[in-house]
Formats: C-alpha cells, structure tokens, sequence
C-alpha cells in the first residue's frame, strides 16, 4: 500500500467523511504499510514520505482539543511503531505524546499507546541513534525531576495549593505517566537506567526524588531480576555516599528504606557483591545510629529579633557536628530538606534487623569497636579525619544496646564468629528473598512477641482472653489511647499516651481509629494577630507558623509514602513466605496421612511374606534336582546358539558389504554417464558458438585499436576546450579591471580638477588679505587712537594667512599624491594592454602579470 494512500484514509478519518473507514479497518490498513516497508528493500524513503504526509496532517486537520483526533492519531503512530526509527518518535514527542501523557481524559489504552512508543524508542539501538537516544532518555529524566510535581518543595506545594482541581489532575496524571514510563523502561533496560539515575545523583536537589524513585522501582515484582544489575553498578555507592555525607534525615529515611529492601535481595541474587560492601554497610548504620534530632531554624529566635545567622550557625555545629567530605570524593552534601520543622532521626531499627540476620557475628563485633573493625577490613573514611575521631565509640555502644535487647539472640552465634562468616558460605545461600525477609523482622522482639501471640491465640481459642498474665497484658495493651482536647488555648498530651500510640502503630496490631477527620485540625493553621500579622508582611509573605506546618506535612507525606511503599514491599514478600508455608504444611499433612496407609500395608505384606517364604523354601527343595538337569541342556544349547550366531553374523556382514559395493558400482556408473554426456553437449555447443563468433573476434583488434584513437582524440579535445575556456574567463576578467581602473581614473581626474579649482581660489584670497594687511600696516601712522583694534585685527590676519598657507600646501602634496596615482594607473593601462593584445589563438599560454597595486 503506498503512502499517499494510506495518508488520504487518515485524512478521511480524522474529518470523519462520509466514505471514511472505520478505525479497526484504517489500522489494518496501517499495519499492511509496515509489512511492505519491512518487505521493501528501501522502507526509509516509504517512511519518510508517510512521516511528511502525517506533519501536515496534524498541522492542517488534528484539533488539539479533540480527544477523538489524538486517540486516531496515537493508534496511527502506535500501529507504525515496529518500523518507526527512534527519531521519528523523538520528533512527535513534544507535538503529540507529551500533550497525551498530560491529558487525564483520555482512554487508558491511548495513553497505553504513548507510553509504548515512548518506551520501544528507548529501546532501540541503532549505532546512528545512540546520541539522540541518549539525549532524550536524560530529556525524559528531566521532566521528572523538573517539571512533575515534587512532594519535598515547598514552592511546588504552595503552587498545588491554588491550581484547581482540573489542573491538579494534570499535574497528577503527567507525574504518573512519566514515573511508569521510567519504571518500565528500568524493567527492559536496567542498566541504562540506573546510569541516568546515577548521573543525576550528583546534584543534592535531585536525590530526595531519586530515592523515591528507586522506591517504587525495587517494589515492582520485575525488580528481581535487575537486582544484580543494580549491585555491580555505581549507583550502589553513591547511594552509601549518601547515607554517610548528607544530612538531611527524609532523604536518609528513604535512602535507609531502599537499602533494607535491597539487602535480601542482594543477598539471594549478588552474594559476591554483597560481601565487600558489608564495612560501608556498618559504617551506615553507625552514622545513623549517632544522628541527632535537629530543631527548625527559627524555632530559637523570637518574633521581635530578627533571625541571627551566625548564632544559628553555631547552634547547629554543637547540636550537628558536620564533618568535612574529603575532596577527592566531589561530593556536595545535602542539608536539609525542609527547615521549617523539626529534623526527626531516621530509624535505624529495620536496617539493623537485616544486617544482624544476614551478618550477626560482624554486627556485634564492629558494634564493640567499630573504628577498628573498618580500617582491619580495609574501609577509607569519606572525611578528612579518620574513624576514630568520625565515630563516637561510647555513643555508638549506647544506641546499639538499646537495638541488641530489642532482638532475639541470633542462633548462628553459636557456631560461627566473624571471621567464619566471611570466609564460609552463608547459611542463607540457599534460601528465597521472602523467607530471608520474613526470617529477619522474627528476630525483632515485637514481630517476635506478635508471633506468639497469634501462636497462642489459634491454639488455645476465646479462653486465651481470661488466663492472660499481667505481662501480657504490658506487652499487648487494650486499653483505649485518650482523646486530645483542642478546644483550649493548649493541647495537654500524656507523655505515656504518646508511647502507647507509638507501639501500637509501629506492632502491627489491629487497630480501631475513632472519631477520624479528614484534614488537620484548625488548630494548627491559627494565624497571629493584626498587629503581628502587620509586622509580619513587612518581613516576609507567608508567616511562619504556616511555613513550619506546610514543611511538617510535606516530610511527613513523603515518610508516610515512602513507609507505605516499603510496607506494601513486605506484605508481598511475607504473603510469598507464607505461601510457602501453606504449602510445606499440605505437603506435611499429607505425608502423614500417606505414611500411616503404608504403614498398615507394611504389616499386611509381612504376613504375606512370611507365608511366601515358606512356599519359596518348598518350591526350592523340588526345583534344585531339576535345576540341575537344566544347567547341563542349557549349556549344550547355548554353545549351540553361539555356533549358529556367529554363523549368521558372518553371512549378514558378507551381505551388506555385497549391497554397499553394488550400490556404489550403480551409482557411480550413473554419475559417469551424466557426466559424459553433459561434457558432449558442452563440446558441441563451444564448436557451434566459435563458427559463429569467428569473424567477430577477427575485427575485434581493429575496434579496440580505433577506439583507442578515438580516447586520444577526445582527450586533447577536451583538453584544448578546457583551455579556451580558461582563455575567456581570463579576458572576461581583464575587461572588468580595465573597466574598472578607467572609471577610477576618470574620478582621480575630476578630483584633481576640483582641488585646482579650490586651491585658484585659495590663492586669490591670500592676495587680497596680504593687500588688506598692507593697507592696513601704512594707515597704522594715521589712526592712533585705533591701535589695539588693529592690532587684533593684524593678528586675526596673519593666522588667517597661516591657515591657508597650511592648506594650500596640503592642496599641493594631495595634488602631486594624486598625480603618481594617475600615472601609475596610466601604466598599468598600458601593460594590461599589451597582455590583451599579447594573446594569439585558443590554445596560447597564459601569461604571467605581477599586479600593480594601487590606491
């Protein structure tokens, strides 16, 4: 089908004609043109002029505001995706795909459509593409981190505030659509991916973003088998780097959850990568355990003294202490992601969880001494100072005794040290992401303490309520948690409510949330009083109470999202274990039930096989006399049967080396044949074709020598009319100069004529001042009393005369200057001449003319 055809039914289409074809028959049409280009020995120039065809037709027929139209034409586009070069997609990304991956009307499948285009022109790898490609997959990097929505800004939080709920779901809808083009992208292409992410990771305003990211990347199912991509790749490193550098704590809480997830994955699918990474691990999780709670920057000033920054400067270096990043590393540290609100520490309780499962031995023995276990096993300190000063030894033994009660002793421990564990197999080599996940939150004390309380409670039934002990009761409390009372001017909160609320959201509990509000109380947002609210405009636009709850919400958001996303992680995982379980329990019970029948069967077949033996040891008796007599027969027989075996062996051997000979003899009588006869046919065809090419092959020496002549002949034509070519052009040019020069000439001339002129009437003036000032010199006797005015006018008359002295002799040298002009223009006149002249004929040398330079 050609293309002019196809692009007047898509014409048809979107004016939606009376004769236009439906849209399953237009894409059939569409997929018959990608079966002739991939037929066609040229499809470039098929493509090419569809590509024209269907530019103009988005320029001159697509309404943009037409859902239908952009649903047409993306079906066009996607059903031309096996053929489309990457540029063609890259080229109709700004006029129609990022216009669809922002529109929230459209059908699912169209933006399907975009996507999918989107993501097969990443994919493709044309040597010719690999920089546009390249560009545009960092382009789409960009958008992301640029132009979708950021839940860790405070301006793009304030800009959501007033768009309306239309432009909200755009912005919603564009931030989805790239993510999942990215994320899928990642699937087909992990290690492109992750080599955007990384070059990206440089820039500290990108990394909270990033972390969510890889987030939800690693949650995907797909994600396992990219996890060994993932753990040879740098971006492992950078994201330690920034575990130990950075000091905002929303990025380190997301950057923790994205290691905890990864740990039991490397584990299973990058073992040998993990090992070496295990002193950066336990240099993290020293770093976090020594990570102190940071006020807001304005939360120690008062609204009458204007904010100190120096004094928040030293507040921060007793409260953090920032340790300068060596700087061969280049690495520019984040600070704080929101500084309206209070900087809470990332919890180090699950990251610790998986290290001292996988790890146990070196856990506890870098807890003990954590600088000496980094430089014996070879780790550099990111900082200009070494381990020892980096990490507090004292403090570090604080928080981790706090970590070591909270969980279970590790039953490795036993039997292997530090030493065993790095250089044996791990005990785990064998085992599955979700038992090694599952496995590591049991060794935590609550996960543990849960446990056995659903163990009890399905074992023992409803009575389990009445004979509980008190430590039960502490360990696992129903008491209600008390409302608060915003109603007064302060909210009275129970230290112990507070702790209680904690364990029970954090113990995996079944909770029940009363009297639940939709949005935060009003409470919070209570702005300042006018006179307050006066002094407050006049610093600043927005107040700060609001900018401490907007910042507070936003960090909360993201660690809220960012919990959610791990534990949706480790529900999927524990409901893998715990299919297995399920399954190793069926298998268990019927084992059971299978070992108890063959055990009944196994006392009925003894019975049996103790009457049997009985009958065996008669039948013995009667058969061994008979046995005997059939020994001696069947040896006579068996020689026997070797005899005749052999015997037929022989003949059958014998009889197929008879055929194989005869076949050969057969076959090569009829190759001999063929042969023959196709070399007299061959014999009797050259005969016939040299008596009739004889008398051209006698002529043929006297063409060759004439052609011959002929190239000579048209050689030094060519030749000579190359030369007469040369000739004219060169006369062509000499007439322009000479045309040139004597119009030059000509203006020297009148400009001489001119300046004689003025110089004529120069002259003349002079004469009549000097005989005014001779007049004037012999009636200087007579008018004395006029003698200072003449005077003067003596002195005007004599630089009067100066002057034009001064400028008739500049006249006079302009004149002579002008004068050699002339007559060397006069000469070169003359030698252009004679060349002119000098030319005889068509095929006359050039003549060589050195040029006279003139003015």
């Amino acid at each position: 089908m050609q293309s002019a055809n196809l692009s007047r039914q898509v014409r048809s289409v979107l004016e939606a004609l009376p004769d236009a074809l439906p849209l399953h028959e237009l894409l059939i049409l569409v997929d018959e043109f990608v079966l002739e280009c991939s037929s066609s020995p040229e499809p470039e120039v098929l493509l090419f002029q569809l590509e024209e065809d269907l530019q103009k037709l988005h320029h001159e027929v697509v309404d943009h505001s037409s859902l239908s139209h952009t649903e047409i034409f993306l079906a066009v586009l996607y059903h031309l995706g096996p053929v489309l070069p990457s540029t063609s997609v890259i080229s109709w990304f700004d006029i129609v795909l990022r216009p669809a991956l922002r529109d929230p009307k459209l059908p699912t499948q169209t933006v399907n459509h975009a996507k999918e285009l989107i993501i097969v022109a990443l994919q493709k790898t044309e040597a010719s593409y690999v920089d546009k490609v390249q560009g545009f997959r960092r382009r789409l990097m960009d958008l992301y981190l640029l132009d979708a929505f950021n839940d860790g800004s405070g301006d793009d939080v304030l800009e959501w505030a007033e768009l309306d709920e239309d432009q909200r779901n755009k912005k919603s809808h564009w931030k989805y659509n790239l993510e999942d083009i990215l994320l899928k992208f990642g699937v087909e292409r992990p290690e492109d991916l992750m080599t955007e992410v990384y070059v990206h990771f440089e820039l500290p305003t990108y990394r909270l973003q990033l972390f969510m990211l890889l987030n939800l990347y690693t949650s995907r199912p797909s994600f396992v088998k990219s996890s060994e991509v993932l753990a040879a790749h740098p971006l492992v490193t950078s994201v330690l780097r920034s575990l130990l550098l950075d000091t905002s704590s929303t990025v380190c809480t997301a950057g923790l959850t994205l290691v905890v997830k990864l740990l039991p994955l490397f584990a299973v699918h990058a073992r040998n990568s993990l090992r070496p990474m295990l002193p950066k691990l336990l240099a993290v999780l020293a770093r976090i355990m020594c990570w102190k709670e940071r006020p807001p920057s304005s939360v120690h000033q008062s609204p009458d003294e204007p904010p100190d920054p120096a004094f928040e400067q030293e507040l921060e270096n007793e409260t953090n202490r920032l340790i300068p990043i060596r700087p061969d590393l280049k690495w520019e540290r984040l600070q704080l992601t929101f500084n309206a609100t209070t900087s809470h520490p990332p919890s180090s309780r699950p990251y610790f969880t998986v290290l001292y499962y996988l790890y146990p031995a070196n856990v506890l023995q870098f807890l003990s001494s954590p600088a000496e276990y980094l430089i014996k096993h070879g780790a550099p300190s990111p900082y200009t100072i070494g381990w020892e000063e980096a990490l507090p030894r004292d403090e570090i033994r604080r928080k981790s005794e706090t970590l070591i009660r909270e969980h279970v002793c590790h039953p490795l421990l036993i039997w292997r040290d530090a030493a065993v564990e790095l250089s044996e197999n791990e005990f785990w080599a064998r085992y599955s992401v979700e038992r090694i996940t599952s496995e590591a939150g049991m060794l935590d004390i609550r996960n543990s303490a849960l446990g056995i309380h659903a163990y009890v409670q399905s074992h023992e039934g409803a009575d389990i309520d009445h004979g509980r002990s008190e430590e039960d009761e502490d360990l696992f409390p129903t008491n209600p948690i008390r409302l608060i009372d915003l109603s007064a001017e302060k909210a009275r909160i129970s230290l112990q409510d507070m702790i209680n609320t904690t364990v029970a959201l954090k113990s995996s509990l079944d909770l029940e949330i009363v009297r639940p509000v939709s949005q935060w109380p009003d409470v919070l947002f209570t702005l300042p009083s006018r006179e307050d609210e006066d002094a407050t405009v006049e610093t600043e636009q927005t107040p700060s109470q609001i900018i401490r709850v907007i910042s507070g919400q936003q960090r909360e958001l993201l660690l809220l999202r960012n919990e959610l996303n791990f534990e949706l992680w480790l529900a999927r995982e524990n409901a893998k274990h715990i299919g297995r379980l399920f399954q190793d329990r069926i298998l268990a019970k019927s084992a059971e039930v299978e070992r108890q029948g063959l055990f009944n069967k196994l006392r009925n077949y003894r019975a049996q096989v103790i009457a049997l033996e009985r009958e065996l040891r008669e039948h013995k008796q009667q058969a061994s006399s008979a046995k005997n007599k059939y020994a001696d027969w069947n040896t006579e027989l068996q020689k026997k049967l070797k005899e005749f075996r052999e015997e037929k062996k022989a003949w059958i051997s014998e009889a197929a080396s008879l055929r194989t000979a005869e076949k050969e003899a057969q076959a090569l009588f009829a190759a001999q044949g063929k042969l023959l006869a196709e070399a007299t046919k061959e014999v009797f065809e050259l005969r016939t074709q040299k008596k009739e090419t004889q008398h051209k092959v006698d002529r043929l020496k006297d063409y060759e020598r004439q052609i011959e002549q002929h190239i000579n002949m048209q050689r030094l034509w060519e030749s000579d009319f190359a030369k007469f070519n040369d000739r004219g052009e060169q006369i062509e040019l000499m007439r322009n100069q000479y045309q040139q020069m004597k119009i030059q000439l000509e203006s020297y001339q009148k400009t001489q004529a001119e300046m004689e002129d003025s110089a004529r009437v120069y002259r003349r003036r002079v004469q009549a001042l000097e005989a005014q000032l001779s007049q004037a010199q012999s009636s200087r006797n007579h008018q004395h009393q006029k003698k200072h005015h003449a005077e003067l006018e003596v002195a005007t008359f004599a630089a009067e005369k100066s002057a034009f002295i001064a400028t008739n002799a500049r006249l006079k040298e302009e004149n002579n200057e002008l004068k050699d002009e002339v007559e060397e223009m006069r000469a070169m006149i003359e030698v252009l001449k004679g060349q002119h002249s000098g030319r005889r004929g068509l095929v006359a040398e050039p003549r060589k003319v050195t040029p006279v330079p003139f003015a």
